[in-house]
């Protein structure tokens, strides 16, 4: 298995860069005839959605997790804590709050916290979520 960073999913997705988007799809083409697989971390993921959502792309909630829930689907492709990232795009599609923050939440459920506090007035309406005064 090979990690990715997120230009290389960047290039995959969007086929903004003739050069380097032949070179991405032509690594994941040699993966899927060799049987390799390709890790993407939270990190990456996080660092994706930013870069969708933003310039040049201004990607809505919607089109960016249709592309995060089809990599998930793809044996290609290793995420990390699947099914938490899949609980964060669920309350990110739905929600107000960005990905990442919902993503922390479900690590923080998942590690036995209770709540997470934020002074995020906005966040602290979500569910699991404590607002600091």
């Amino acid at each position: 298995m090979r990690g990715l960073d997120s230009n290389i999913l960047i290039r995959y997705l969007t086929a903004d860069d003739a050069q380097q988007t032949a070179a991405a799809r032509s690594l994941l083409e040699q993966g899927e005839e060799t049987g390799d697989r390709f890790h993407i971390s939270t990190t990456v993921l996080c660092e994706l959605i930013w870069t969708l959502r933003g310039r040049p792309y201004f990607l809505d909630r919607s089109a960016i997790t249709s592309a995060i829930e089809l990599l998930s689907a793809t044996p290609l492709f290793v995420l990390q804590s699947r099914e938490l990232v899949l609980k964060a795009l669920r309350d990110y599609r739905q929600g107000g709050a960005d990905f990442p923050d919902y993503l922390i939440g479900w690590q923080n459920r998942q590690a036995g916290c209770e709540d997470t506090l934020t002074f995020d007035r906005k966040l602290a309406r979500e569910n699991g979520f404590t607002l600091l005064d």
